[in-house]
């Protein structure tokens, strides 16, 4: 589902050259629930944009649904990421002036691809308890209720592949623990595989890895199967 090959990334050049990145390999199955931690400056928000197709390494490859995304220009890079990545952030950047399920039906509109859509996006809203919420506007919402319209609307193209930065870290913590409940929920409902970044380590429980960042690396011994 997703191959990480000697992916490294530098910013600036020469004397001010900083490696954000050095020498990252890992592969992810489908259906995997995996967690990438680290300290803040550690570089693990800078690999989840390398994965989610937000900015492109400097050197190595990363493989996404068996594709090179290193071959793919601008425009091409565009159409893959919307339709084999979902994205999850820690505030959930839902257009206020639009209702929760015109939010969730963004993506398949961006893609042109809304025959089925709207039955689809309801049957998810349920799925994650909003049934009843279809109608309201996005500013008329609680937050943990806002964030699980953002995980519906990341999962609205059946992509590949959810990746969340930090998508509880703008919760309560009552919130935060129903959040991580519906991803784990989700991620053995659908077999989809979600990649997390996360502070909060122990906040998600057993997990099928756990990938551990420092200065930029793979931390040695700690690309490792959670203790189930």
């Amino acid at each position: 589902m997703l191959e990480v090959h000697n992916v490294e990334k530098v910013y600036g050049e020469a004397e001010t050259a900083v490696r954000a990145l050095q020498n990252i390999n890992f592969a992810v199955k489908r259906g995997e629930f995996i967690l990438i931690v680290g300290s803040s400056g550690s570089g693990k928000s800078t690999l989840l944009n390398m994965i989610g197709l937000l900015d492109r390494p400097t050197r190595g490859q990363i493989l996404v649904d068996g594709a090179d995304t290193s071959t793919l220009d601008d425009n091409h890079l565009s159409s893959f990421r919307n339709s084999k990545l979902g994205f999850i952030f820690q505030f959930s950047n839902l257009l206020s002036d639009l209702t929760v399920l015109e939010n969730v039906l963004l993506p398949r509109r961006i893609q042109g691809t809304l025959d089925g859509a709207t039955e689809e996006a309801r049957m998810l809203l349920k799925t994650v308890g909003l049934e009843s919420q279809l109608k309201k506007f996005a500013n008329k919402i609680s937050g943990g209720q806002a964030q699980r319209v953002a995980i519906t609307r990341a999962l609205i193209n059946k992509p590949a592949i959810v990746l969340a930065d930090e998508p509880t870290g703008n919760l309560d913590s009552i919130s935060a623990e129903t959040t991580v409940h519906l991803l784990k929920s989700l991620n053995r409902k659908l077999n989809q595989t979600f990649i997390i970044v996360t502070h909060d380590r122990p906040q998600f429980g057993d997990v099928d890895k756990i990938i551990t960042i420092k200065d930029g690396r793979i931390v040695e011994g700690e690309l490792e199967a959670s203790m189930a």
